[in-house]
């Protein structure tokens, strides 16, 4: 398999696992916590859309445009994130379609998954950037980007659309290498607090 290939990464509190078709029925069920599908600023496959999306997720996979991981905590799927954007020659990924079940977000969850993944991204494959995107009205996104520690390269104005075909701006964050050290200083801090 081409750079970044897969892992399975393993924290106290969630394990990313490489995606597979035998987590379809706890995703569907972890989606049903909020209704996410619901929200019209972000995409998050509803439960009926769940096979096709692992499959989408599985065949970027195959291409090498995305690294799926199925995010688990309470001995059940909880939610999807991924490497994608994958730039080998650059040594540059992006972290995103990202989501949890309502119930762990705003949690530990999300700040160890996002420690597990750019230790990986910085410290195995030697990634010179690690960046993040969303919708600028996605504020919720924005914050959590926010607190991990990225810092905002700035807006992409009407770089896509909406579920609902509704213009999309992009914001876009990144964390460089040289940032990485301070970046896992505070992550570890966080998580610390977070027990």
């Amino acid at each position: 398999m081409p750079w970044p290939g897969t892992t399975e990464l393993v924290g106290r509190h969630v394990a990313l696992l490489p995606l597979s078709h035998e987590h379809h029925d706890e995703l569907a069920d972890a989606t049903r916590d909020g209704e996410l599908w619901k929200l019209w600023y972000t995409v998050v496959p509803s439960p009926e859309e769940m096979r096709s999306e692992i499959e989408r997720r599985l065949g970027l996979l195959a291409a090498g445009s995305m690294v799926p991981f199925t995010v688990r905590a309470d001995g059940r799927a909880i939610g999807m994130t991924t490497f994608m954007n994958i730039d080998a020659t650059n040594r540059r990924v992006e972290i995103g379609s990202t989501w949890y079940a309502k119930r762990f977000q705003r949690t530990a969850i999300n700040t160890e998954a996002k420690r597990l993944l750019l230790a990986w991204a910085f410290e195995t494959l030697d990634c010179v950037a690690v960046e993040f995107r969303t919708s600028s009205f996605n504020h919720a996104s924005r914050k959590a980007i926010e607190r991990l520690g990225a810092r905002q390269d700035g807006i992409l104005r009407s770089h896509g659309r909406h579920r609902d075909g509704s213009v999309r701006d992009t914001v876009v964050y990144s964390i460089l290498a040289t940032e990485w050290p301070a970046v896992r200083t505070h992550l570890d801090f966080q998580l610390r607090r977070e027990r």
